[in-house]
């Protein structure tokens, strides 16, 4: 079957498309939130951010969900997810709708960020139930398919979502008013949406898949030490995932660094204090170009992997990232950050899709949630160490040559460790029959 039947059978699966219609809704507007947090937090007139400041505000925001992760994921394996598709963005609405009261009433500091935190952890469970959920709505063999194109369509719908926030942000300005609050009051309306789109799917449809002997959630979440390891234990016997969860850690670290310096060039490297507005924008186009590379990974990788190993594509695809930071990423221009930032766009969601897959068929759907879980734990602290250690080896400007080369032999690190220990695996197959 090829990729574009693939992507057609998908498209005609009912709950599958109101699955999707979530994921893009609740991404879409979270686009819109992040543009007024980044307008607030990180782009404000008055404050050039350092790398240590940027590795901070990362540490905050990410790093509690990493203690939150192993009860998320047996919450997941135990909980309808659909209803935590809906509750999740409900929970939102009050969340973005205090932030905006601190936003309004100039709050900065510890309390912010606490509602920040707050907001940002609900959205790593809610992908984490997307994630668990889709194998109840497609069928096995066109899970490469599915992993393509919704997670790049839910980015793709974040990045519409910087947009809407952009345009709403000098829509605001242009009445006089607080632009900010007002771009989060309209996230709040659309994540009332997207919690409403949840409720159109059967309330049991997602998982998980229960059966009498389990626990009561009350129970494992006071045992949640025993069923995190038990989570373990069973991800250690698959290994096909076990390598994979590994191998899109060390690309994160990498890829976090690669983050960090981008944003520190524009805001301090190319421009001057006094040309946020351009910074911002200028950043804005990377990032989309970025998500264009985001999109071409959905296009390439089922048709890719239809000729050769998912293992092969993921090895080609971080020998790739590492190629591009050497040239013409060292030439610090900014035709050259666009052409970097779309081959590593390209890349990291390439890596994602194959990962994705190994996770979904060779982690049994009693585990999915809590390896899940996992996987955003290793997603939040590889890339929070990623900025920690930026904040310690990069400039204030974000230009290293030594630190571009030291990325580089990274990605080639972790292609050649992935390509060793995989040597001897079966490939990825896709398995016939309706689930």
């Amino acid at each position: 079957m090829t990729a574009l039947r693939h992507l057609l059978h998908l498209l005609r699966g009912r709950w599958f498309r109101r699955l999707f219609a979530v994921r893009c809704a609740s991404q879409l507007t979270d686009g819109i939130f992040q543009v007024a947090l980044a307008s607030y937090v990180v782009f404000s007139p008055e404050r050039a951010p350092t790398p240590g400041a940027l590795a901070a505000a990362l540490a905050v925001v990410l790093l509690p969900f990493s203690v939150l992760g192993p009860f998320t994921g047996v919450l997941l394996d135990r909980w309808s997810r659909r209803q935590v598709l809906a509750w999740s963005n409900f929970v939102r609405v009050g969340l973005v709708g205090v932030l905006a009261l601190a936003v309004h009433a100039d709050l900065r500091g510890p309390g912010l960020f606490v509602v920040i935190l707050a907001a940002l952890s609900v959205n790593r469970f809610l992908l984490a139930a997307l994630s668990a959920a889709l194998p109840h709505v497609v069928v096995p063999e066109d899970l490469i398919t599915a992993n393509a194109l919704t997670p790049t369509a839910g980015t793709l719908a974040f990045l519409v979502g910087l947009g809407l926030g952009t345009g709403t942000r000098l829509g605001w300005e242009r009445l006089g008013a607080d632009s900010d609050v007002g771009v989060l009051g309209s996230a709040a309306a659309l994540y009332a949406v997207a919690g409403a789109l949840a409720l159109r799917i059967p309330r049991h449809l997602l998982g998980p898949d229960l059966d009498a002997a389990r626990p009561a959630v009350r129970e494992a979440v006071r045992h949640v030490a025993r069923g995190l390891l038990d989570g373990l234990r069973h991800l250690a016997e698959r290994r096909p995932a076990a390598y994979g969860l590994t191998a899109i850690g060390a690309h994160r670290f990498c890829y976090g660094i690669s983050t960090v310096s981008l944003v520190l060039l524009y805001r301090n490297y190319f421009h001057g204090p006094g040309e946020v507005d351009a910074a911002f924008t200028e950043l804005s186009v990377a990032v989309l170009v970025s998500g264009v590379g985001f999109v071409a990974a959905a296009v390439l990788t089922p048709a890719v992997t239809e000729r050769v190993s998912p293992r092969t594509w993921l090895v080609g695809l971080l020998v790739a990232a590492a190629v591009t930071q050497v040239f013409p990423g060292a030439l610090y221009t900014r035709p050259a950050l666009l052409v970097a930032a779309f081959v590593l766009g390209v890349a990291s969601q390439g890596v994602k899709i194959v990962v994705d897959t190994l996770v979904q068929t060779s982690v049994d759907d009693a585990f999915r949630g809590r390896v899940f879980a996992l996987y955003d734990v290793v997603f939040n602290v590889a890339f929070v160490a990623a900025a920690g250690v930026a904040a310690l080896v990069l400039p204030r400007t974000g230009k290293s040559y030594v630190v571009l080369g030291a990325i580089a032999l990274g990605y080639l690190g972790v292609a050649a460790w992935y390509a060793r220990v995989t040597r001897e695996a079966a490939p990825l197959s896709r398995p016939a029959g309706p689930r």
